[in-house]
């Protein structure tokens, strides 16, 4: 998919078709939306809960679907004294109705056509839209070099775990940094990102990569932060940030 969908600026109903637990506190829902668009990879979404005395919260959330057609995947992350989440990731089934509007978003997104190398770089749930563009870049047959790297607690924290390393193939190149505990087999010790092993563990900046950093607004803030200088052109690395839900 090359082409933008249209976006819609009105409230839409889906449906709630299955939820899965991906993480001890982070579930995987996904929504049958009649009049969805489709969206490109890296886009995000608006969600909307109304309380029975007409109170409304919105949040906004990435997709981790991508191309056309009326499904939507999303995955949570809980924030436990969030007004959302904890509903999204506790007691939402399969039937359930939510309000959604978009997609939304043009500049944190990557398309097949676009020019490579690409570097992804994630901190726990900031994966989504991370895995939406490593799905695009299989789904449409793309060459250009890919690079992820994900930091997360351990590997039972981590959203899309086994697809993530199933993606990996000659042209995706995935590399985890776990900051607590290591799994089983893994090389390497446990230990939050630094200047120095993004450095070792992501595209040089002289290949000129395009950046894409999505995670909470500290860990989002420190690592463009270093690559910037390391010597990336600011202006592509791209920067999606979270806060409370």
């Amino acid at each position: 998919m090359t082409a933008a969908p249209s976006v819609t600026a009105d409230w839409m109903v889906g449906t709630v078709t299955s939820t899965a637990y991906a993480t001890p506190g982070g579930r995987v829902l996904a929504l049958e939306v009649p009049h969805w668009p489709g969206n490109l990879a890296g886009q995000h979404l608006d969600l909307r809960l109304t309380a029975e005395d007409g109170y409304q919260a919105v949040r906004s959330y990435s997709i981790a679907s991508v191309g056309f057609g009326s499904t939507v995947e999303l995955a949570v992350d809980q924030i436990p004294d969030g007004e959302v989440s904890p509903y999204l990731t506790m007691d939402v089934m399969a039937g359930d109705q939510l309000e959604v509007r978009g997609p939304l978003g043009g500049w944190f997104v990557w398309k097949p056509t676009d020019p490579g190398p690409v570097q992804l770089i994630g901190g726990g749930s900031g994966v989504v839209p991370l895995v939406a563009m490593m799905r695009e870049h299989v789904a449409s047959g793309s060459d250009v070099p890919f690079k992820l790297l994900y930091s997360v607690r351990t590997n039972d924290d981590a959203f899309f775990y086994d697809e993530i390393r199933s993606l990996a193939s000659p042209t995706i190149d995935v590399t985890f940094a776990f900051t607590r505990k290591t799994p089983y087999g893994f090389e390497g010790t446990a230990g939050r990102l630094t200047k120095e092993s993004v450095e070792r563990d992501t595209i040089p900046a002289s290949e000129n990569p395009t950046v894409f950093v999505c995670g909470p607004t500290g860990f989002v803030e420190a690592v463009a932060n270093w690559l910037v200088a390391l010597g990336h052109d600011p202006a592509r690395v791209k920067t999606e940030r979270f806060g409370g839900k």
